[in-house]
Parts: C-alpha cells; sequence; structure tokens
C-alpha cells in the first residue's frame, strides 16, 4: 500500500476499537465483550480504514488482532446489522457486503504480519478476520464456526470461499462452509486452521511473543513475503519464479542484505531497519 496521503490528517481516535502500540507492534482489540465483540457497520468501517492508515505510515512491523472478553468475535451483530440489511435495496446491500470484504483486503494486503489472537468464539465474520491473517495462535477454548449458511447466505462471505480451501484444503473448506459446524481447537490445529495452540488463557501472551520476534525481525522481507504469497496464489509457476526473481533482486540492494553480511562477518547479531 502506497505511504502517500492526502491532506487528511491521521484519525487520532477509533470508537468502535482498542488500538495500542508499543515499539513497531500495534495490538487491535475488538472491544464489545457484552456483545461477544459483535461487529457493527462501524466495527467494519473503522478495521478497514485503520488498516489503511497503519499501512501508509509504515512505523507498524506487526499486529495483533484480539478480542476482549470471553471470545475473539461472534460475527455480525444480529440486532445491529441483519435486522438492519432486512430493509436495505440492493444498492446498499453491495456497497455493506463490499466493505466487508475490503476489511479482509485489507488484512491480507498490509505490509506488515498480522496476528490473530484467539479465544473462545471466532465464528461468522470473527472466523473469516481469524482465516485472513497471516498466523492464528489460539488456546484449547477456540471455536470456528462459518455460520453464513446457517442464516441462509452463501458460505463464501468476506472472501472466505478463496481462503480456506487455500489454508485447509478443498475438501474441508467445502465441509465447513457449506455446513456451518463448529471446529474446536483440537481439530482446527489438525486440519491447519490454527498456526500455534498454546496453553489455556495463553494466546495473547503467545501472539504478542511473535509479534514482538516479527518486529524485530527484517520487516521488508517480511512484507515481501507476505506480498508474494497473496499474489502468487493464482499465477502459474513461470509467473511466480519470475516474480520471485524481480523480488529477489530488489532485496539484495537493500540495507538489510547488506547487514546480514555485516553481522555475519563480524559475528554479531544483525541489526534490521527494514530497508
Amino acid at each position: 500500500m502506497s505511504p502517500f496521503t492526502g491532506s487528511a490528517a491521521p484519525t487520532p481516535d477509533w470508537r468502535h476499537l482498542r488500538v495500542d502500540r508499543t515499539a513497531g507492534v500495534a495490538t487491535v482489540t475488538l472491544a464489545r465483550p457484552d456483545k461477544l465483540n459483535a461487529l457493527t457497520f462501524e466495527a467494519y468501517a473503522d478495521l478497514r480504514d485503520l488498516l489503511a492508515e497503519l499501512s501508509r505510515e509504515r512505523s507498524v512491523r506487526a499486529l495483533v488482532l484480539a478480542g476482549e472478553g470471553r471470545g475473539f468475535c461472534s460475527g455480525g451483530d444480529v440486532d445491529e446489522i441483519i435486522g438492519a440489511t432486512l430493509s436495505m435495496d440492493t444498492a446498499q446491500l453491495l456497497d455493506f457486503n463490499r466493505m466487508t470484504g475490503q476489511v479482509v483486503r485489507a488484512v491480507r494486503e498490509c505490509p506488515f504480519p498480522v496476528i490473530a489472537a484467539l479465544h473462545g468464539v471466532a465464528v461468522g465474520a470473527g472466523a473469516v478476520l481469524a482465516l485472513a491473517a497471516d498466523f492464528r495462535v489460539a488456546d484449547p477454548t477456540a471455536r470456528f464456526a462459518f455460520l453464513f449458511t446457517r442464516v441462509g447466505l452463501s458460505g463464501g462471505d468476506m472472501g472466505a470461499a478463496y481462503l480456506l480451501p487455500r489454508v485447509v484444503g478443498l475438501g474441508h473448506a467445502t465441509r465447513l462452509l457449506m455446513l456451518g459446524e463448529p471446529v474446536r481447537a483440537p481439530e482446527a490445529e489438525r486440519i491447519g486452521l490454527i498456526s500455534e495452540l498454546t496453553d489455556e488463557g495463553r494466546a495473547d501472551e503467545a501472539a504478542q511473543s511473535l509479534a514482538r520476534r516479527l518486529a524485530d525481525g527484517p520487516a521488508l522481507a517480511y512484507a515481501q513475503t507476505k506480498a508474494l504469497l497473496t499474489a502468487e496464489l493464482d499465477m502459474p509457476l513461470a509467473a511466480a519464479v519470475e516474480l520471485d526473481a524481480s523480488t529477489q533482486a530488489l532485496l539484495m540492494n537493500g540495507e538489510d542484505y547488506a547487514e546480514f553480511h555485516a553481522a555475519f562477518t563480524e559475528k554479531r547479531p544483525p541489526k534490521w531497519n527494514g530497508r
């Protein structure tokens, strides 16, 4: 995402999210614990806009997406979203569904790793947000469910039909998206939906530890790796290896590559600066 901005100033406060920053790590917390962090129209829009701002300012090197209270996210708010959509016309519904997809694109396209810290429910839109993250760190209480067919809608919501087969395979994705059945942490780990399974109550801590490791590492190398993983999902091999070659040639001209060689020669840890 381009770092160039127009005349609008960065948003100082986010009403529908809690945002904390520590030395290159941003922690974005869904903070409606009384509603199991159910998403509203405004929360979707804040996530979309926040990720765009963080991507442009270039100070964030890793992001943790977490949920306050008893679970990660229970999906879209039944009263505030599902009830409201029943009175919308097609144009309004298309705008809403495009916005939710823009959130997922923002997670996938931001130039820093995103780690979902998961406990309790991650269902509906909450499951797709977790799916879009680069890492899913979960404790044994985590439970996923893609509930869209349960409310009479397509299971392919917010890019789920694109992302899920690429994470768990077509067979598991078909079962999860069509039937909407819950997947508890042990099975989620077995099929590859979880990156790391922690002890109970330790997902946030483990996610922060991973974020710190990533933030202290070669940020540009991580950003380009993420970009290639997304871009090459649908590329033929010839195009993919050509893109790899171009990317490596650019990074070989970077400061971090030279720093690694200097550190190796001097027998010291490298000091990455993300350039």
